[in-house]
Order: C-alpha cells, then sequence, then structure tokens
C-alpha cells in the first residue's frame, strides 16, 4: 500500500517531522510518500495562508493520484483544500485535524483541542461542527505558539502546550487531548505519559484511517458534492490540473 501524505506548507523540517510520524504509525508493508508544494506560505496561520497553499496541495494530491497511490493525507490541521482534494482524488483523502477528533471522540466522552495560535480558533471551531464533533470538543485552546517556532532547537514550545493541556484537564473537563498542529507530532507519546490521558496526534490517526480505507476498498463517492469538476477551460498553472478528472 502506498500513501501519499501532503504538508500544504513548504518548511521541508516540518514535512521531515511529518513523515517520521507517518512512518512511525504506518503498517507493515505500507510506504509513506510524504511531500510539500514548491510555492505558498511557510506555514499555515490562518485563513490567508490557507488559500494560497490549496494550489501547491492540489497539485501534489493530483500527481500523486495519477501515480497510482492508494490514500492521501492532508498533514494540515485545519484540513486545509480537503473538499477540493476529495473532488480531484480518486484515492480516498483523510485531513488530520478530522481524523484525530473523530479517534478522540472514540476513546473519551469530551476531549479538547490544543492548537498554535488564537487566529486559528475560528476555524478549527467551524470544522469540529461539520464533522458533527463540536458537542464531543469542551474547546479549542491556543498555546501561542507560532507554528514555525516549532521547528526550532530549544523552542519553549512544548512547554506552552503542556501548560494549556494541564489547563484544559482541569478547566475544561477534557478526557483527552487533540494536538492541533502537524508541528507537535513528535510531543505526544511523552505528553499523554506525562497527563495519564490520550493525546491524539492527527498524522498517526489520518494514516491508519487511510489504511483502513483502503484495505476496504471504500472511495469517495464521486455523486453529488465530491463529483469531478465539470470540462471547462483553466487557464494558466491549473491547466493541466484537472485534465483526468
Amino acid at each position: 500500500m502506498r500513501i501519499n501524505v501532503v504538508n500544504p506548507n513548504t518548511t521541508a523540517s516540518m514535512t521531515a517531522k511529518i513523515a517520521a510520524a507517518a512512518e512511525a504509525a504506518a503498517t507493515p508493508g505500507t510506504e509513506i510518500r510524504a511531500v510539500q508544494p514548491t510555492e505558498g506560505p511557510p506555514s499555515i496561520e490562518g485563513y490567508f495562508d490557507e488559500a494560497l497553499s490549496v494550489p501547491g496541495l492540489l497539485s501534489e494530491i493530483v500527481a500523486a493520484d495519477r501515480g497510482g497511490v492508494d490514500g492521501h493525507v492532508i498533514a494540515c490541521f485545519d484540513d486545509t483544500g480537503l473538499d477540493a482534494a476529495r473532488v480531484i482524488a480518486r484515492a480516498p483523502v483523510v485531513g488530520i485535524g478530522e481524523a484525530a477528533a473523530h479517534l478522540a471522540a472514540l476513546v473519551a466522552g469530551r476531549f479538547s483541542v490544543v492548537t498554535t495560535l488564537s487566529r486559528s480558533i475560528p476555524a478549527l471551531e467551524h470544522n469540529l461542527v461539520r464533522y458533527g464533533l463540536a458537542s464531543r470538543c469542551a474547546r479549542v485552546r491556543a498555546s501561542e505558539v507560532p507554528v514555525l517556532e516549532l521547528e526550532e532547537p530549544g523552542s519553549a514550545g512544548r512547554v506552552r502546550i503542556a501548560a494549556e493541556i494541564a489547563l484544559a484537564l482541569r478547566e475544561d473537563g477534557a478526557e483527552a487531548i487533540v494536538l492541533g498542529c502537524a508541528g507537535m507530532s513528535h510531543f505526544a507519546e511523552e505528553l499523554s505519559a506525562e497527563f495519564g490521558v490520550p493525546v491524539v496526534e492527527g498524522v498517526a490517526a489520518a494514516v491508519r484511517l487511510v489504511e483502513s480505507l483502503a484495505a476496504l476498498g471504500l472511495r469517495t463517492s464521486k455523486i453529488g458534492a465530491y463529483a469531478p469538476p465539470r470540462a471547462k477551460a483553466y487557464s494558466g498553472p491549473f491547466a493541466g490540473l484537472v485534465t483526468h478528472a
């Protein structure tokens, strides 16, 4: 089985971290293809960055889909471009935010999300409503750690994330924690041990869900919302993007 894991930003060190998390979670025999766009924002922090990252993300989805991968993971907790990717891809596509929230709801009555910056909270809350999990999420919290700070050796990011987890357990009544950024993936195991609760990391969750979908032969429905794009003349860099749909 081959899984295409796309980091929608252009930071290579984060892609390497995501690849390590995906490979650690994958079952034996699964090949992880971890990629990033060549153009776009170095991190995704809010709606503007998200919009600029989607063309590059879709290019990576299309290239891998044409290569015959068995599934795709979008490794941004905002689930950047997820619906568009499902439209354009034949293989199943799972976002790490959606995957982590669903798995947290399977192991806890209520969970809290600990993300990076406050500006990301509205988007994550909106996604939880879409996924039908808003009532299971006690709160979406921000550690106020910029995404790129997670890539800096010696950063105090982990300390601030841990502090927010402590508040979530004490104040929110959370029974599990979801880490709200792919750049936090390497913290999950030690934070779970530290606090004694499930700490769900989205890259691992999404890889296992994609493996399950592929193994069961389940692909995205191509009627209704995720039907292929209608034939029309796309221009500029988008001209060849949908020729296979």
